[in-house]
């Protein structure tokens, strides 16, 4: 048994000073399912956890590009749900944008954390873009 490979991600944990307003976000926009609501809130979306802490300081700081994404199959879903966001008033941190591994928007949800919201569907030249992460010998 190797216990490295068969360990499985199970959850996300996001402090935020506003846990209703937040896992209202994560349900409508993300497809996440409330399960436990109360001080803090537990979400699921397929067999995976995010958790909802509630913070009493000020909104929390981030790392500059601390993000996690979603993927959509088509470049027309990303662009419906840029639309939709940016009608609803979700902070928009770009516009749609390709570079070169497909298209992408960045948004921020209630709390303060950066969400990508991609497609590989128009992604140039995959093995160009692998390239970025390939280990120098």
């Amino acid at each position: 048994m190797n216990l490295h490979q068969e360990a499985k991600l199970n959850h996300l944990s996001f402090p935020t000073t506003n846990v209703a307003e937040t896992a209202a976000f994560f349900e409508k926009y993300l497809g996440c399912e409330i399960v436990a609501a109360g001080e803090h809130c537990l979400l699921k979306r397929n067999d995976f956890d995010i958790v909802l802490e509630r913070v009493t300081e000020e909104v929390p700081v981030w790392p500059k590009n601390f993000h996690f994404g979603v993927e959509v199959e088509t470049l027309e879903n990303v662009h419906t749900l840029y639309e939709e966001f940016r009608e609803a008033g979700v902070r928009m941190e770009t516009e749609v944008f390709n570079n070169t591994r497909g298209s992408r928007f960045f948004c921020r949800s209630p709390g303060g954390v950066l969400i990508e919201v991609n497609t590989r569907e128009d992604m140039h030249k995959p093995d160009e873009w692998q390239k970025l992460f390939a280990q120098e010998a």
